[in-house]
């Protein structure tokens, strides 16, 4: 065994002492003979116990946990620390800039056991207030785990969105061509990217390839006659395949849609290939109405377009109001009327939806019963100097372990309207986390169902579900699904939009902001409802002041107090 590995595993040891508080002493001394022995000159392993006793800074309690590992490859003590702790834990230890004292907050304060749930309280601003952190050391943490996320080789779209935009126009003033375009999954708007994919319809021997070459952020790896592969120094995979500008149109097809999708096609019209001037005269060689990129994922599409039945997918400007958002009453950044006004002034919205935490959200600042009469006092006086602006009373409601919803009736009864999501005890079979979830839907207060897989892209898969009796619920009770729009959760799962919409049950593009630039993840919300095949018909924020206003007080007034 290398002194590395010995000194690493004790350095482990001694940080999860000090995580369970353990003789400041003790723990110094461990760290101590972990920094020793990654420094001595020779092999470890080699000597002889009463060797190791007298090695500087080991001594022999040290020096009998080291004679374990060599000879058993573990150390009890270890073991059992490893045991009582969450593997999140541990994996966020190896994290620089975060040392015991600031993970014993992170996990008893803050309520976070792994890194996804790290990183999306570095988007909720959240570790700025806790003890021992600031602006800094949050930004600093947040790179940190950015670089981690990439280097598995996949990319969350938000992630790549502005870099994408830029080389594409590098791109189409270099190669100085209009028949230029994204395909496969950035362009589908899928919510995880592996790579970029671009065609452009030009023959190789005019490839501006030395103007590439220049590029200080990609590297060029490979190039043939028909393609060119670059990668960022991020990771990012980016694909550049050329094709003969008469074929550009048809390629451009073949190269967007998922398998399952030009299968379908190719059924329909051959494999061969031919000519046309535009993808709708492609899908019009099919027998089909133009099908959106979104759409192109082999579910309904094809049944949709040859039935010219294709939805009218929603658009941003549908958007008449924004709900589920956070203030500096519980852990957002700003006030309730910076909030209010920007959405006014900025998005030219109608209305906002205030939903702080609720009180089990400890970790959050949640409100107490006492808080929430003074927010609803500060909303009535900025409603009336905001005015026809609205901003409604609601709260994003823990929903508990057994499914209730945090607040007796009487508190509850006071919200115009309520999202009630899960945040703590993600740890349940799909029976338990099902249950938990139909409960909350039946409560007769709920009016959305926050994201409801509590899901974060490529760190945390959510808890599991049966979507289809979780959404036979909300179609049972009238209740809204939120489809989360923060970039880590998009969260109802566009796959089982369609299945909701069909079941009858309306939709929430809901932006959990926890600052103003927040109100803009609604544009991720949008694309990943355009997956979905949502319509502007099928999304509850569309509903311009007085229709929201009418669906609220209705579905109060039809609760029986």
């Amino acid at each position: 065994m290398e002194n590395k590995q010995i000194a690493r595993t004790l350095r482990l040891l001694s940080q999860l002492m000090e995580l369970y508080d353990e003789n400041p002493f003790k723990v110094k001394s461990m760290a101590n003979a972990a920094f020793n022995a990654d420094k001595l000159p020779y092999s470890i392993a080699k000597r002889s116990i009463e060797e190791i006793e007298k090695i500087n800074g080991i001594g022999k309690s040290i020096a009998a946990k080291i004679w374990e590992l060599i000879h058993t490859a573990q150390i009890e003590e270890l073991n059992t620390l490893i045991s009582q702790t969450p593997e999140g834990i541990i994996e966020m230890l190896q994290i620089k800039g975060i040392g015991p004292k600031k993970l014993k907050v992170i996990w008893k304060d803050l309520n976070i056991e792994n890194t996804g749930e790290l990183y999306y309280a570095c988007n909720e601003n959240r570790l700025i207030e806790a003890k021992g952190f600031g602006l800094k050391t949050q930004e600093e943490i947040k790179k940190i785990l950015e670089f981690k996320m990439a280097s598995s080789g996949q990319f969350l779209y938000a992630q790549i969105e502005e870099f994408a935009k830029d080389l594409f126009n590098q791109l189409k003033d270099i190669w100085e061509t209009d028949l230029i375009s994204f395909t496969g999954t950035y362009r589908r708007r899928c919510e995880i990217i592996e790579s970029l994919d671009i065609l452009i319809g030009l023959e190789i021997s005019n490839a501006p390839i030395e103007k590439m070459k220049e590029w200080s952020d990609v590297q060029l790896k490979y190039v043939t006659d028909k393609r060119i592969e670059l990668e960022t120094l991020a990771g990012l995979k980016i694909n550049i395949n050329l094709c003969p500008s008469a074929d550009f149109y048809y390629n451009l097809v073949i190269q967007t849609g998922n398998e399952v999708h030009i299968t379908e096609l190719n059924e329909r019209i051959g494999t061969q290939k031919f000519h046309v001037a535009s993808e709708t005269a492609f899908y019009a060689k099919a027998g089909l109405e133009f099908i959106e990129p979104e759409l192109r994922e082999g579910m309904d599409e094809l049944k949709w377009a040859e039935a010219k039945n294709l939805p009218k997918l929603i658009e941003f400007t549908d958007l008449r109001g924004s709900l589920h958002n956070h203030s500096v009453w519980s852990d957002g950044v700003d006030t309730i009327e910076e909030m209010a006004v920007f959405c006014r002034d900025q998005l030219n919205l109608e209305y906002l939806g205030m939903c702080d935490h609720s009180k089990s959200a400890f970790y959050a600042n949640g409100l107490t019963e006492t808080r929430l009469l003074a927010q609803h006092l500060e909303i009535d006086s900025l409603n009336e100097r905001l005015a026809p602006f609205k901003i409604f009373k609601g709260i994003e409601s823990d929903i508990l372990y057994d499914g209730s919803l945090d607040y007796p009736k009487e508190i509850l009864a006071s919200f115009d309207f309520v999202v009630a999501s899960v945040h703590s005890i993600l740890k349940m079979n799909e029976e338990k986390a099902t249950e938990r979830l139909v409960k909350a839907i039946e409560n007769p207060y709920t009016t959305i169902l926050g994201h409801p897989t509590g899901r974060l892209l490529l760190s945390r898969r959510g808890y599991p579900i049966d979507y289809k009796k979780v959404i036979d619920a909300c179609a049972a009770n009238g209740v809204i699904i939120e489809i989360n729009s923060n970039p880590l959760r998009l969260d109802l799962d566009w796959r089982w939009h369609q299945y909701a919409i069909n079941m009858g049950v309306l939709l929430s593009i809901n932006p959990d902001a926890h600052r103003k630039d927040g109100f803009y993840d609604m544009h991720y919300g949008i694309l990943v409802a355009r997956k979905g095949g949502v319509q502007s018909s099928n999304c509850l924020n569309t509903m311009d002041l007085r229709q929201i206003t009418n669906h609220f007080e209705q579905r109060k007034s039809a609760i029986s107090y």
